[in-house]
């Protein structure tokens, strides 16, 4: 019986050794899996999750804007900062700060938060607000957002001159009501 009981033990050794390579090559593959899936998650996913907390974005140009995410489009956010309210095209950004370590994958999110930076200027346009257009380049507009094309927007200066500004140009564009 002491042969019986040695083969045995050598079983459940054998049995547990088993158990413990496949736990590890598990393990292993759900971290490749994590990582390959992490792939898909964008910038704006990332934002969406953060609505309605405080993150500080750097911009080139007007630097560090701290605020918090109000709405989340397609390709741009809404800081509402103490001063100002920032439109911001996502492109532009630089660094993100206190983010949500969660996202919302887009297919979550609707219809509105899929609108693009368009619409989030024809609001400005619409209330006839006086913005600070901040551009690429470190150069800004005080004007008001007077018409919005398909990849442009026409804003009149502070002068009453009109300029095109292409959105590529956009870094972002300060609400200055407050």
């Amino acid at each position: 019986m002491g042969w019986e009981h040695e083969l045995f033990a050598l079983f459940d050794d054998l049995e547990g050794q088993a158990g413990a390579l496949w736990e590890a090559d598990r393990e292993a593959e759900l971290a490749d899996r994590a990582r390959a899936e992490y792939t898909a998650v964008t910038l704006a996913s990332r934002l969406m999750a953060s609505v309605g907390s405080s993150v500080a974005l750097d911009l080139p140009g007007p630097g560090r804007v701290v605020g918090e995410l109000q709405r989340m489009g397609q390709d741009w956010c809404l800081l509402e900062a103490p001063s100002a309210d920032w439109v911001v095209p996502l492109r532009h950004v630089e660094a993100v700060h206190a983010a949500s370590p969660r996202s919302v994958p887009e297919v979550a999110w609707s219809p509105v938060h899929r609108l693009g930076l368009g619409s989030a200027l024809r609001r400005l346009a619409d209330a006839r607000v006086s913005c600070l257009v901040h551009l690429v380049g470190s150069g800004r507009l005080e004007a008001e957002v007077e018409r919005v094309g398909q990849d442009f927007t026409e804003v009149r200066t502070a002068s009453g001159d009109l300029q095109l500004v292409p959105y590529a140009a956009i870094v972002a564009v300060q609400d200055r009501r407050a």
